[in-house]
């Protein structure tokens, strides 16, 4: 890895604020932390620009070695596909723009071009109208770098939580709950925490029911599911601990009691992270052979073209995807 992370910024869905937000990211100082070209639609990064204050200059190059990473400027990486496509409008054209952007992304650092991916939001519907039904960012990635065990870790300020389940009903979410996903999902954390620099990272697993069961009055996954997991987990020498109720356990890991926290759907991981900090979550997708880290937002049609969206989370999304780049190479050597 270079001395400084090479971060490609795929610039998401066009029609959304992914342009707008990677406008501003490029320009944070904050972000310094990495070297960053952005992959996608460079046509909406050119109308971003007329909304972005102090929007960088542009410069297309053909491959990460031609850029310069000059000071006032964003090289960029464009897509086959890339056309102009109406601002803050679901369309065909512009979810296969993304999808391309995150193709190339992905194949650039397979072939270790760059450190890591750093993604703007694309929206889903999009996606599926140019032909790419996906649940998501994460399904994407898994399916193009061949990868079976995977999860998705969301970090707020000092609170880190990696999902048994996500894009998946409730029904469809009891029977994804199984004692091998949630084994799979502490080890993914332990792995990642320890590839973040954390030696011997806590653990803390959430009970799926009120209470973590109540001793089985509200149900007895926790007893026949997901215990048998953690003791699994201790056995192989991960300090995991649980199953704790879930209205406890996020806040006992913003108090440092655990250095990660694993949550059995959507929403349960989710809700804690986007109360504790909406604008500077982080998502980062575990078990993948590459890093990728991403903005925990979306699209936001709504304000699309308005230049109102914040970078926060993009920023954020780069300080930790560089952390990553980091440490994974320095476990390398």
């Amino acid at each position: 890895m270079r001395m400084t992370p090479l971060l490609g910024l795929t610039v998401g869905d066009p029609a959304g604020i992914g342009p707008e937000v990677v406008l501003t990211a490029s320009r944070d100082p904050r972000a310094e932390v990495a070297r960053l070209v952005a992959i996608g639609s460079l046509a909406a990064l050119r109308s971003a620009a007329a909304v972005v204050p102090d929007a960088p200059a542009l410069r297309a190059v053909s491959s990460p070695a031609e850029a310069r990473f000059e000071p006032g400027t964003l090289d960029v990486l464009t897509v086959p596909s890339d056309v102009a496509v109406p601002v803050g409008r679901l369309c065909a054209e512009a979810g296969q723009i993304a999808f391309e952007g995150v193709e190339r992304a992905v194949d650039l650092a397979l072939a270790g071009d760059i450190d890591g991916i750093v993604t703007a939001p694309l929206n889903k519907e999009a996606i599926a109208l140019a032909g790419h039904p996906y649940p998501g960012h994460t399904e994407i990635l898994a399916e193009l770098t061949g990868t079976t065990d995977f999860a998705m870790m969301l970090t707020a300020l000092k609170l880190r939580v990696v999902h048994v389940t996500t894009h998946v009903g409730i029904r469809a979410m009891l029977e994804r709950v199984t004692t091998e996903r949630v084994l799979t999902t502490i080890r993914l954390a332990h792995r990642a925490l320890r590839d973040m620099g954390i030696d011997a990272p806590s653990v803390g697993v959430a009970g799926l029911n009120p209470h973590a069961g109540e001793g089985g009055l509200f149900g007895d996954e926790e007893a026949r599911v997901i215990a048998p997991a953690i003791e699994q987990a201790k056995a192989e020498g991960i300090a995991a601990t649980g199953p704790w109720p879930a209205d406890t356990l996020f806040g006992r890991a913003v108090a440092g009691d655990f250095d990660v926290a694993i949550a059995m759907y959507h929403d349960q991981g989710h809700i804690a992270v986007k109360v504790l900090g909406f604008e500077t979550g982080v998502n980062a997708t575990i078990g993948l052979p590459i890093v990728r880290t991403s903005v925990d937002h979306g699209t936001a049609f709504d304000i699309a073209g308005t230049g109102r969206a914040s970078a926060d989370s993009l920023v954020e999304a780069v300080t930790v995807g560089a952390a990553m780049a980091r440490a994974r190479a320095a476990a390398r050597a």
